[in-house]
């Protein structure tokens, strides 16, 4: 049976009259890449990871070991950012009776920012229980740079258009992405994809490599080169850096569909096509290119080169059915937010 999840279980606390009782809970469900080793603190690495579950109640915190800025969404609607530490009160305005399901997306430790993101459980009402939020049998992950990660857009990995792309699709989805990335290594030290895929945490938490066995992804979007350029990356050599990285990532994802997007700027466009058509002609027929010319708006950048919200959700617009036609929808996507 493939795994989407890798995290079965995790210390929740329950409110209780007398003291909080703690018991492991498999209902909490960890997309994307996290730390378990520790069962009472969970970390999340990248800029996509978050949780769901679903909860009974009237009120739900989040229990923390340090300062950290995140972002929760109640029952589908608009993520609300939350900073503080110890126990985080997402339900200031105390809910309806009954059931809830609950999503958590931390701020990604990152350039200057060194938020404490470690989970350490959830806190309900008395009597309250955990179940497993609505399934989603599809995963996709988003492999980038700073576009892919949502910098400058409001909410960051939040507002990007990756997560805007999975929740539309109603797909598990995260973000493999950290700032400044490029394909390539470089002699001037671009942090790369070439070997920082492959790890946990990016190397920004030690150099572990990360156990591919924990999901299967069933859609791979790869949007890299925006940085290469700046590093003096030759055309030819990106092109056959692109080819060997989407020969590797077939390697661990043998099923999945695989899309190429030309940068959103048009750098390296003809070598990014290129290096598609050279894995279609090795016998891959599972790698797409996607053509993104004219997808931002006019007004959809917040400087010369990263989207804003406006931009993010023009993105995910036209990714939604580029994606949805390879890898169909197994159930009915939720309403758009």
């Amino acid at each position: 049976m493939r795994r989407f999840l890798f995290a079965a279980a995790l210390i929740v606390a329950v409110l209780a009259p007398a003291a909080p009782a703690h018991a492991a809970d498999a209902n909490i469900t960890f997309v994307g890449r996290w730390n378990t080793t520790n069962a009472s603190a969970f970390v999340p690495y990248w800029a996509g990871a978050h949780l769901r579950v679903g909860f009974t109640g009237t009120t739900v915190k989040l229990r923390q070991r340090n300062t950290v800025t995140l972002w929760a969404s109640i029952d589908g609607r608009p993520f609300t950012a939350f900073t503080g530490a110890g126990t985080i009160n997402l339900t200031p305005t105390a809910l309806a009776a009954g059931n809830h399901t609950l999503t958590v997306s931390y701020r990604q430790v990152a350039g200057s920012y060194t938020g404490d993101a470690v989970f350490q459980g959830l806190a309900l009402d008395a009597g309250a229980t955990t179940f497993k939020a609505p399934a989603r049998p599809r995963l996709v992950e988003f492999i980038g740079d700073s576009i892919t990660a949502g910098t400058t857009s409001s909410q960051l990995a939040v507002t990007g258009y990756g997560f805007k792309t999975g929740e539309q699709l109603g797909y598990h989805h995260t973000q493999i992405a950290i700032g400044g990335m490029c394909l390539s290594e470089t002699a001037d030290g671009c942090w790369a994809h070439e070997t920082r895929y492959w790890m946990s945490s990016g190397g920004q938490a030690g150099t572990d490599l990360w156990d591919f066995t924990r999901y299967t992804a069933d859609g791979v979007v790869i949007n890299l080169g925006t940085n290469d350029k700046s590093h003096g990356v030759t055309g030819a050599n990106f092109q056959a850096e692109y080819i060997a990285f989407l020969t590797k990532v077939r390697a661990r994802f043998p099923n999945a569909k695989i899309f190429a997007m030309r940068t959103l700027i048009g750098r390296y466009a003809t070598e990014t096509q290129a290096a598609v058509q050279a894995r279609n002609a090795a016998g891959d027929a599972q790698v797409f290119y996607v053509d993104t010319t004219g997808w931002l708006p006019a007004d959809g950048l917040s400087d010369s080169v990263h989207p804003n919200d406006k931009g993010h959700q023009a993105i995910a617009d036209r990714l939604v059915p580029v994606i949805s036609a390879r890898i169909p929808r197994l159930i009915s996507p939720p309403a758009r937010r």
